[in-house]
């Protein structure tokens, strides 16, 4: 069994099996002619419960056979460019070229003597990500393994700068468009179920900021403690951005921790043409950012940044045999001294050598097409009277529901909009994902393909059209 350890013996080996299982899934890309083969959980989970594990197949190109039955034949294959469903990108090559390396070479970024240089990679691109938000010299950070750990480590910073013994009396307010993470995190890190207070939206789903003041100041009356404003930067559902400035404004005033959750909308870090989305976020102290969205890096790729870097001492713990005290007097640099996890892989080296390679206006150029047609597919949306669109993006997702030409009732409309979005799915034709508005179900195109085009847009939506008319149609008929 030695000869599958890699070391100097087997390179060769190594090299002979990686360029197989590259050549299985460049050949599958280059195939696949749509995003998703149609399987179900149904037919699929058998054939996997049936394979025994205790009876190794003992050759790798034995087991990539097994493999394309049972992974790469019915994967979901974001880089098509009809996979319109969620926060999901195609990848770019010098990414995956970084994925390659730092999963042979296997770095843990925990301490300086397992990763020596890859801690100062890391380092370096914290420092890069800073300067692009606009914190100064004091600011640091650390990579994550995605943004709900990135908000969960920011509020964790909050709450302990908050210098509130009664976990009670803290509040954190964030719109009701926030990411879901934020409920989350206030229930790990111990705060009542009211912590949480979510404040209404405008027309274009961006959080109030009079409801905001409002609250505050309702906060401070009945003697509490607003802990931290979660402004988003690109929410989940809408690309939304919130008024930064105004609610940098009102965190200042009411002595609260702004935090920015900016792992979808992060990718303007980088844009040519953009940037400007973002103004306020440098008076932050703290932003989510998920290069795995919008920077286009394969999972996971991810960082919490920090304005003062000092407050990262609340997650800094010593052990004897990892990072002990005198480190610290040594001026060793050790990573596990900032984060919530203890192993990590080395993820920044995808972003290094795509910076490297591309450059940020590269990436930034990407996010910008990708805006640039959610503009045009917003248009397409707004002059089909066969949908109602909701709002103009301000980044890449658009959220639109199916409308008969006669008149039903809603809750008909809403079963009819949900069948297609499952009968597309189950087709493979076409990926969409949904959501609720106003209790409403709505369907969702996320475009982060700058390879999506409006005609493929065009082409969805006349899919979706034919799905729902099929089934109103259906149910009329059953009906009467």
């Amino acid at each position: 069994m030695r000869s599958h350890l890699l070391n100097d013996a087997t390179a060769e080996s190594y090299r002979r099996s990686v360029t197989e299982g590259v050549e299985r899934v460049a050949n599958r890309l280059a195939t696949t002619r749509q995003p998703f083969t149609g399987v179900t959980a149904e037919e699929l989970a058998p054939v996997i419960a049936d394979i025994d594990l205790d009876r190794p197949l003992g050759d790798s190109s034995a087991a990539l056979d097994e493999l394309e039955k049972v992974y790469l034949r019915d994967a979901v294959y974001f880089h098509h460019p009809r996979y319109l469903g969620h926060l999901n990108c195609p990848v770019v090559i010098p990414a995956v070229l970084g994925e390659a390396v730092l999963s042979a070479v296997n770095s843990s970024l925990d301490t300086w003597d397992q990763s020596a240089g890859g801690t100062l990679i890391e380092r370096r691109l914290i420092d890069w990500t800073a300067a692009r938000i606009g914190f100064g010299g004091a600011a640091d950070g650390v990579f994550t393994s995605g943004g709900t750990q990135s908000n969960l480590q920011a509020l964790l910073l909050a709450r302990e700068e908050s210098k509130t013994p009664d976990l009670a009396k803290l509040r954190i307010f964030t719109s009701e468009c926030s990411h879901f993470s934020v409920q989350k995190s206030a229930k790990l890190l111990g705060l009542g179920r009211d912590a949480v207070i979510a404040l209404p939206t405008d027309r274009d789903r961006r959080m109030r900021t009079l409801a905001l003041a409002a609250e505050l100041e309702k906060c401070r009356a009945d003697g509490l403690v607003p802990m931290a404003i979660v402004a988003t930067a690109g929410t989940t559902d809408f690309g939304s951005i919130d008024p930064l400035p105004e609610i940098a404004e009102l965190a200042q005033q009411y002595g609260a921790w702004m935090h920015v959750d900016a792992a979808y909308g992060c990718g303007l870090l980088a844009s040519p043409t953009r940037r400007h989305l973002l103004d306020g976020i440098e008076h932050a102290d703290s932003v989510t950012v998920d290069y795995h969205k919008s920077f286009f890096q394969p999972v996971s790729s991810s960082a919490v940044l920090v304005k003062d870097g000092a407050t990262l001492r609340h997650a800094t713990y010593h052990a004897d045999y990892l990072n002990p005290r005198r480190t610290v007097e040594e001026r060793i640099p050790n990573q596990v001294d900032k984060s919530l996890q203890t192993t990590r892989r080395f993820d920044a080296l995808k972003l290094w050598m795509t910076l490297r390679v591309m450059g940020a206006d590269g990436i930034g150029g990407l996010f910008d097409e990708v805006c640039d047609l959610a503009m045009a597919g917003w248009e397409l949306l707004a002059a089909d009277p066969r949908y109602d669109v909701v709002v103009q993006p301000q980044l890449s997702t658009l959220v639109y529901r199916w409308i008969p030409p006669n008149v039903t009732s809603p809750a008909a409309i809403d079963r009819a909009n949900l069948y297609a979005r499952k009968a597309l799915f189950a087709s493979g034709e076409a990926v969409v994902a949904g959501t609720k508005v106003d209790g409403r179900q709505y369907l969702k195109f996320t475009l982060l393909n700058p390879e999506t085009t409006t005609d493929d847009i065009a082409a969805v939506l006349d899919l979706i059209a034919g799905h729902a008319e099929q089934y109103l149609g259906e149910n009329l008929v059953h009906a009467s």
